[in-house]
């Protein structure tokens, strides 16, 4: 995408959709959690946007939805989804540019590649974050928030992300 007032525009649309998608699941905060659907808009501004829109939309979703909506807390959780979705869309559209003529394959090791990354980059901040904050986070922490927990919203990403990339390749929106 060449056009860069299309590009930040799309960003705003990814930031929005990122403060939207969760009032789906707010009531019942469990699905929520596991869903992960504050991480998807996220993920797709990386594919579509590019490594430092997707940054971006990943810094900025989680600190303006927990100042505008309170969820999630803004201390030790949005601070360490910040870093973990700013992962993401950095590594999605850093991991794409680089595979981008693998087509599905590109794609799905585009996500994966971001998805460990993410997680891992949470793992380090919320060890700092909730260490900071007089909070233990451990090793069955990480294991339980970045994986068990988040099993449904991981194949949801697997599933929707690659089609939803693949199609928009496949209309010519994304090269």
């Amino acid at each position: 995408m060449q056009n860069k007032t299309k590009q930040l525009t799309l960003t705003g649309l990814f930031i929005a959709l990122g403060l939207i998608l969760p009032f789906f699941t707010a009531q019942i905060p469990t699905i929520g959690r596991a869903l992960l659907p504050m991480h998807i808009p996220v993920l797709l501004a990386g594919f579509i946007c590019g490594p430092s829109l997707g940054l971006a939309a990943g810094a900025v979703t989680p600190l303006l939805r927990s100042v505008l909506f309170g969820t999630p807390p803004l201390f030790p959780m949005a601070v360490a989804m910040t870093f973990e979705l700013a992962a993401y869309g950095f590594l999605t559209g850093y991991l794409y540019s680089k595979l981008r003529n693998g087509g599905t394959f590109s794609a799905f090791v585009s996500l994966i590649g971001a998805m460990l990354g993410g997680r891992i980059v949470w793992g380090v901040a919320s060890l700092i974050l909730f260490g900071l904050s007089g909070s233990a986070f451990g090793w069955q922490a990480f294991l339980g928030g970045a994986f068990v927990n988040a099993v449904p919203g991981i194949i949801l990403q697997l599933v929707l992300i690659p089609a939803i990339v693949l199609s928009l390749q496949r209309s010519g929106f994304l090269h």
